[in-house]
């Protein structure tokens, strides 16, 4: 796994060089607390910029892994529900049991198979939370008092792939991308196609299929209709899960390449931008100094930590997922088998997308927790060397070395279950992409 590596304890150094700046300034009474808690996302616990931007993006690491991995397990529990296990082990064994359960009614009951369109989420650092940190940071840390930071206007410097408009050269796929309804659509569509004659439907088809279609509902007149993914020809509306082509009216969102300035919608980069991107980054997203800042001293500091927040603040698309099968069992048990297929899809999207997010947070050299353990270590560095404490106010010193200990408690702990938890989530993942075996 590609992720930082163990992180060292505080040492004596740091912890004499606390003792020492508490005697020589000491605390006023009624200013050191309550000092606040990491883990509960306390702002202000030191009163310096660069620490206090550390200490929320653990804060923000803490509660995004939280998040994730209680969505997936959430899931993972509606699914033994459904499927009649009974939870035990550990993660790792309780995705094991699924799989071979999933795999077991597979075999016994569609034994063609499962068909699975899947398309995997796509995770980005949130670079509004680079930019709103990056300023709020430099303007802590008294860089200039005439700040003149657009939020509205979001760009950063994305050292990875600029997924959104880009100022400079695009090295990667350009792409126009325009919200219609009912029109046609050169590129894909993504949303809902009204065809306008029997076509295949990459989706679900609502209307009449002239082959096999996994789910009917009836419809006004009380006629049994398509209402899921249609094997044979569609004639209706074919509702589209992913971006694909649409031989009716598209009403959605039309994606189509675009090297020309005929573009009516937004060109959008996929790939290396050579200028400042605005959208997602999915990498390294260092937001630049707000106007009027640009020779603040504790500007490196703010990026590091700003880049840091927006890592753990990652937004992910979700993913999507189609579940097709033909039934081949016996016919007292089709009512179950559908049943657990149905619940089956309505919570493999959930676990997929929160277990892209948890990846994201945790896996790569660029990710939030390799950049918040490296941001630590230069915090004990600081610490070694003395200035650490130089920007803390008197009142606040008491607060920093617990919260400092708070901070390293929390890393390490997310750290050492990570990756059981990406190789569990992961195994989950390649089941459904490959069918479940099937």
């Amino acid at each position: 796994m590609a992720f930082i590596k163990k992180i060292g304890f505080f040492g004596a150094p740091l912890m004499i060089m606390a003792a020492g700046a508490l005697s020589t300034q000491g605390c006023e009474s009624g200013v050191c607390g309550p000092c606040g808690s990491v883990a509960t996302g306390s702002t202000g616990i030191s009163g310096s910029a660069k620490l206090d931007g550390f200490f929320k993006a653990v804060s923000l690491l803490n509660s995004g892994s939280a998040s994730a991995t209680a969505q997936f397990e959430a899931g993972l529990a509606n699914l033994e529900a459904a499927f009649g296990i009974e939870a035990s082990g550990n993660l790792s064994a309780r995705v094991d049991a699924l799989i071979a359960e999933i795999e077991g009614e597979i075999e016994a009951n569609a034994s063609a198979g499962l068909s699975v369109d899947y398309q995997p989420a796509k995770c980005e650092a949130n670079v509004a939370v680079s930019v709103e940190a990056q300023a709020n940071c430099e303007v802590e840390a008294g860089c200039s008092a005439d700040v003149k930071c657009d939020p509205g206007e979001v760009s950063v410097t994305c050292e990875g792939s600029c997924t959104g408009s880009c100022s400079g050269s695009c090295e990667g796929e350009v792409s126009c991308e325009v919200n219609i309804e009912g029109g046609g659509c050169e590129g894909s569509c993504e949303g809902s196609c009204e065809l306008e004659a029997a076509a295949t439907c990459e989706g679900t088809c609502r209307g009449s299929c002239s082959g096999e279609c996994s789910a009917y509902v009836n419809n006004a007149e009380g006629e049994a209709e398509c209402a899921g993914s249609c094997d044979g020809m569609c004639e209706g509306t074919c509702e589209l899960k992913a971006g694909a082509s649409c031989s009716g009216s598209c009403t959605g969102k039309c994606t189509a390449p675009s090297g020309d300035a005929s573009c009516e919608g937004e060109v959008k980069c996929e790939g290396e931008c050579k200028g400042e991107c605005s959208g997602g980054c999915e990498g390294t997203a260092r937001a630049p100094s707000c106007e009027g800042q640009a020779s603040c001293d504790a500007r490196a500091d703010c990026e590091a930590s700003a880049s840091a927040q927006a890592s753990a603040s990652v937004e992910c698309t979700p993913p999507s997922v189609a579940i097709n099968f033909s039934f081949t069992g016996d016919v007292d048990a089709k009512a179950s088998f559908s049943a657990k297929m149905a619940a089956l899809q309505a919570n493999v999207g959930v676990m997929l997308g929160s277990s892209a997010r948890y990846s994201a947070l945790f896996e790569g050299d660029a990710c939030a927790a390799a950049q918040i353990s490296s941001s630590l270590q230069g915090v004990i560095e600081a610490g070694v060397e003395g200035d650490l404490f130089v920007d803390v106010p008197a009142g606040r010193l008491e607060c920093v070395l617990p919260a400092l200990e708070e901070a390293a408690d929390i890393i390490g702990d997310l750290t050492a279950e990570a990756s059981a938890t990406i190789s569990a989530q992961a195994k989950f993942t390649a089941a459904v992409a490959g069918g479940f075996g099937s």
